[in-house]
């Protein structure tokens, strides 16, 4: 029988290799709106931190270290791309979507504390 978790971690492997695919290709599309890829950094890692504790429940911390690796990881990695640059801002609005993941998971459970979120 598949299980919630189950699904969640299979969201989860798909979001990671969506948004690694997004972030290592060559863009082909203008980008007419200035910073307008923090946004998508921001929701990206917002929709990682989401899943992630959806599918495996983990201490904040360790999914916090483990997402700030794969976001330290993402910028190196385009560092040595010909066609991509690193920034230091992405690797803040990647850590803003995660803060504001655990952030919005606290005012959730403090405002509707029997919904059986609780760690």
């Amino acid at each position: 029988m598949i299980t919630k978790r189950t699904l969640f971690k299979l969201a989860l492997a798909i979001a990671v290799l969506v948004i690694s695919y997004l972030v290592f290709s060559r863009p082909n599309y203008p980008q007419n709106i200035p910073n307008l890829d923090k946004l998508g950094h921001l929701g990206s890692f917002f929709a990682l931190a989401y899943l992630s504790y959806l599918a495996f429940r983990p201490r904040w911390y360790l999914l916090s270290l483990a997402l700030t690796g794969y976001a330290v990881l993402i910028e190196l990695v385009q560092s040595r791309l010909p066609y991509r640059s690193a920034s230091a801002a992405d690797v803040v609005a990647d850590l803003v979507g995660i803060t504001l993941f655990y952030f919005l998971l606290w005012g959730y459970r403090r405002c509707f504390p029997a919904t059986g979120l609780a760690e």
